[in-house]
C-alpha cells in the first residue's frame, strides 16, 4: 500500500489548494507535516518535520510518496539527501521557487537561501509553470537536473496553488501516478525448458 507526505509551503496550504483536496482525498493514507514555522520557515525545524511525517506513514504504509508545493520540495530534497527512510519511495515537486531570487518566497525564510540541488536518492518528478513569479522554467529544469528528476512544464498555471484555481488538479495526478510503485511484479510468462532425457525434473 502506498502512503503521502504531504509537504506544504509557507504558511502551509489552505482548503482550495490542490494539496488540500487530495488530503482529503486519501484519508488516512495521507500525513501532513507540521514544522512550527510556517510562517517564518526555519529549514531545520521543517527538514525534521518531514522525517516525522515519514515515519508516521511508513507504520501504516509500504510505500510512502514525499508530494512537496514550494518550499516544500526544499525541504523534502534536503530531508532525502541526509538520512532518509527507506519507506520513501518517491518524489512529487511542484513550483520549487529559486532561493536566490528576489521574488522567492525564501525571503521571509533565509535558513533557505544557501540550498542547492543534489542527486536525490529516489525517482523524482518537478511539475512547474511556463509563468511561475517565483521561478524560470529554465531554472526549475535546471534543478530537476540536478535532482536527477523528470521535468514537467504544466503550462501558463503561475505558482501551482490556490491562485491558480487547479481544484483537485486532475493532470497533477495523472503525473504523481507516473511515479508510484507497482504492486507487485508481473508474473514470469517464459515456458520452463523440459528437462533432458534422463534427468530428473
Amino acid at each position: 500500500m502506498t502512503g503521502y507526505v504531504i509537504i506544504p509551503g509557507i504558511d502551509g496550504s489552505d482548503e482550495h489548494h490542490w494539496q488540500s483536496e487530495w488530503e482529503r482525498q486519501w484519508g488516512p493514507s495521507a500525513v501532513r507535516t507540521a514544522p512550527d514555522s510556517w510562517s517564518e520557515p526555519d529549514l531545520e525545524d521543517w527538514v525534521a518535520a518531514v522525517g516525522t511525517a515519514v515515519d508516521e506513514a511508513a507504520r501504516q504504509h509500504d510505500h510512502v510518496v514525499l508530494v512537496a508545493h514550494s518550499l516544500g520540495c526544499w525541504a523534502a530534497a534536503t530531508w532525502l539527501g541526509r538520512s532518509p527512510s527507506p519507506a520513501a519511495t518517491a518524489a512529487f515537486l511542484v513550483a520549487p521557487p529559486d532561493p536566490l531570487s528576489p521574488a522567492s518566497p525564501s525571503g521571509s525564510a533565509p535558513t533557505f537561501t544557501e540550498l542547492s540541488a543534489r542527486p536525490l536518492p529516489i525517482p523524482a518528478l518537478v511539475v512547474a509553470g511556463t509563468n511561475d513569479p517565483y521561478c524560470a522554467p529554465e531554472t526549475s529544469a535546471a534543478f530537476a537536473a540536478q535532482w536527477g528528476a523528470h521535468h514537467h512544464l504544466a503550462g501558463p498555471v503561475g505558482h501551482i496553488n490556490s491562485g491558480s484555481l487547479l481544484g483537485s488538479w486532475e493532470e497533477g495526478r495523472d503525473l504523481l501516478d507516473s511515479l508510484l510503485p507497482t504492486s507487485a511484479p508481473a508474473p514470469d510468462l517464459t515456458p520452463t525448458p523440459a528437462p533432458a532425457p534422463g534427468t530428473s525434473a
